[in-house]
């Protein structure tokens, strides 16, 4: 998923290096002939002298940016090896589960409550490929389409509510768990009340941007938060209007929490804490990094903090509001 980028500007820094190369040569040469011949012009030795600095210092320049590019190859080069881990494990153990079950049906006669199960189970997996299918689709279009904060405008409330009701269906919690709150003006009467899909704008704030874009946004933080507060979540999602004319949108949950020096690396694209082998949680290393492209597109801002005094995590993203 890692977006095209033009090769260009790297070569043309490597033909810079090695052209300075080759005139800190050339210019190494003309000082030891000059010498060799007596020459006592000290305007020549201070030219040479002067461009022989500037380009040593091109140089020294041009090998740090390639040093540093090279550290970020290497580091995404094993991010992009830890999401293939992923994505074939999300893969593989759905089809592995749907095709035991398939065999079973095929092979022995089932009792009809085993049937059931079976059903429900297999109905399970395919929900589990669809959501991960639906996540690789958000992230490419994401990257490939650059949507900005304009003319659209969003109610927020309907987008919330279907981000919450969404991950209390996928992972079959209480609708309790995931509470939903809205303040149309800061520090004023909100409404509270278990998630719906078809509730009305609670609150009634607006954002500008798209209404799809605000849906994967939330969706992922909302899943996130209740994914790794299992085995009993309590997120909490509130949004509140502030006098400056924005939005902010708060998703805390109770869940182990994220180290401090952990915090920004978490939106780099692929990134998932812990190793790939021991990992007791599906996804795919995107979720956050959509968010974060996502906010920084429609020109807002998301901040994730520790939950105090409370075990868990805050993610806090501010919005420009729309009248």
């Amino acid at each position: 998923m890692e977006p095209r980028r033009s090769l260009g500007w790297p070569i043309l820094l490597g033909v810079v290096l090695i052209g300075s190369i080759i005139a800190l040569g050339v210019g190494w040469v003309l000082v030891t002939i000059a010498a060799a011949l007596g020459s006592r012009n000290a305007a020549f030795y201070w030219a040479i002298l002067g461009v022989g600095m500037a380009l040593l210092v091109l140089v020294l320049v041009g090998v740090i940016v390639y040093l540093a590019l090279t550290v970020k190859a290497i580091a995404l080069s094993q991010r992009q090896s830890n999401f293939i881990d992923s994505v074939t494990h999300e893969l593989k153990s759905p089809l592995a589960s749907l095709k035991l079950a398939l065999q079973t049906l095929t092979r022995r006669t089932v009792a009809p409550s085993q049937q059931a199960d079976f059903h429900r189970f297999m109905l399970a997996d395919v929900e589990r490929l669809d959501t991960l299918i639906d996540h690789l689709l958000d992230a490419a279009k994401t990257l490939q389409r650059r949507p900005a904060a304009g003319p659209d405008v969003t109610v927020l409330g309907p987008v919330l509510a279907r981000a919450c009701a969404s991950a209390v269906q996928r992972y079959d919690v209480p609708a309790s768990c995931v509470r939903l709150e809205t303040a149309v003006e800061p520090h004023g009467p909100a409404t509270d009340g278990a998630p719906s899909a078809d509730a009305p704008a609670p609150g009634g704030l607006r954002v500008r941007g798209r209404e799809a874009d605000l849906e994967i946004l939330f969706r992922n933080l909302v899943d996130n938060a209740v994914k790794y507060a299992l085995p009993e979540p309590q997120v909490d999602v509130t949004a509140q209007a502030t006098p400056a004319g924005r939005v902010t949108v708060r998703v805390a949950d109770n869940g182990p929490g994220i180290p401090v020096a952990q915090r920004r690396t978490i939106f780099r694209r692929f990134v998932r804490l812990g190793s790939e082998l021991e990992r007791s949680r599906p996804g795919t290393g995107l979720g956050l990094f959509l968010v974060h492209s996502l906010v920084r597109q429609l020109r807002g801002r998301v901040t994730v903090r520790g939950r105090q005094p409370a075990v868990g995590t805050i993610f806090e993203v501010e919005l420009p509001a729309a009248p």
